[in-house]
């Protein structure tokens, strides 16, 4: 009894390792069928693939805004993964500007980041007809309640630094300031620098001349030689190229460039320059496009923050000079210097802030006046 009981235990036995054997690959099929099934749903769940296209206002070769721009898109796309794309040299207040948006959502991009502040008006529009798209303006002000915010940094900081550089290397008293438009972004920026070199030389001024253009080579440079034949030794810009330096270094004077450390370009006018670094500020956006938790804000960076920041200063300036420039970096930074704070006085001696008040955000936002110590128009 004992041994058919074990014969048949072991014909059982045999019997399940075939069944086993025989089902190896229906098993397996099975299992690769369920794990597909499982991605797809959470593909499906996750959405569609996140891509963020830039659209840029001159080249990006220019060495400034729009370098730095695309400097801080491939970043973001190393840092994310994410696909990336760009468009340079689209021009403000065209019909191209929403040609190209309209082209990249038909690609499946769904972050359109603007980096020019003429582009404001065609991004909100734009904001409202696409609900399902991320639109992020560099430098404007407009913004929803869904899905256009707006992006910025306090260059003001920066700009007071580099003002304490240039104030230290006149000796003429005049600088020349090569500007593009009459804007409060721009503006502000050079109030800022004028209270900086007014920090270091009370003596010093400077004179504004407008380009009317972000980006053009010529006329940058046309400017620039036209404050340098009124005697400015130092030259400032708020424009894209490195036309302005170059004159100055033609001319044997010195130069703050703007947006990037343009050393190379002038290497022996150069100063210093107050610089933006975008790509954080990139990453931020798109990994919240991502999570789908992105909401519009009206984001206004700082040093602190490290979207702007003052570019090295030429070994040839005196170091007590350096030592005053960043003691008052880290005073920034520690929240302890504020580069509008009174007693400050417009262009015609009228004051605008009494001494001790620091201005508040709305104020520098909307800052339509020249102060003391400059020289030009606002309008």
């Amino acid at each position: 009894m004992r041994k058919r009981l074990i014969a048949l235990l072991a014909v059982l036995f045999a019997f399940g390792m075939l069944t086993a054997c025989g089902s190896d690959d229906s098993s397996s099929s099975s299992s690769s069928e369920a794990s597909s099934s499982s991605e797809t749903e959470e593909e499906a769940d996750s959405g569609p693939e996140t891509k963020a296209a830039f659209i840029m206002v001159a080249p990006i070769g220019d060495a400034g805004w729009n370098y730095a721009h695309d400097v801080g898109r491939q970043y973001a796309e190393e840092m994310t993964g994410v696909e990336t794309a760009y468009v340079d040299a689209v021009p403000e207040g065209t019909a191209d500007f929403g040609n190209y948006v309209r082209d990249f959502i038909d690609q499946g991009y769904n972050v359109i980041i603007g980096t020019s502040f003429g582009y404001m008006d065609d991004m909100l529009a734009l904001a409202d007809e696409y609900p399902d798209v991320v639109f992020e303006h560099v430098s404007g002000y407009k913004m929803n309640e869904t899905n256009f915010g707006n992006t910025f940094g306090r260059m003001y900081e920066p700009r007071y630094l580099s003002g304490m550089v240039a104030g230290s290397a006149t000796t003429s008293n005049l600088i020349g300031y090569v500007a593009a438009f009459p804007i409060p972004e721009v503006i502000r920026g050079i109030n800022a620098f004028t209270l900086g070199v007014q920090a270091i030389n009370p003596d010093a001024e400077v004179e504004v001349i407008w380009t009317s253009t972000w980006f053009d080579p010529a006329v940058e440079g046309d400017s620039a030689q036209a404050l340098l034949d009124k005697g400015a030794d130092v030259i400032a810009m708020h424009q894209d190229s490195t036309a302005a330096g170059e004159k100055a270094e033609a001319a044997g004077a010195r130069w703050v460039s703007y947006n990037t450390d343009m050393s190379e370009f002038a290497p022996e006018a150069f100063l210093t320059a107050p610089v933006w670094n975008w790509g954080p500020r990139y990453v931020e956006i798109i990994e919240a496009a991502q999570a789908g938790t992105y909401a519009p804000t009206a984001y206004w960076g700082s040093m602190a923050e490290g979207i702007v920041d003052l570019a090295p200063i030429a070994s040839d300036v005196d170091q007590g000079v350096v030592d005053q420039v960043m003691e008052a970096k880290a005073a920034i930074i520690a929240g302890d210097l504020h580069p509008f704070t009174g007693p400050i006085n417009d262009q015609d001696g009228n004051e605008v802030l009494a001494a001790g008040e620091v201005m508040d955000d709305g104020a520098m936002l909307g800052m339509m006046f020249f102060v003391e110590g400059v020289i030009g128009s606002t309008g």
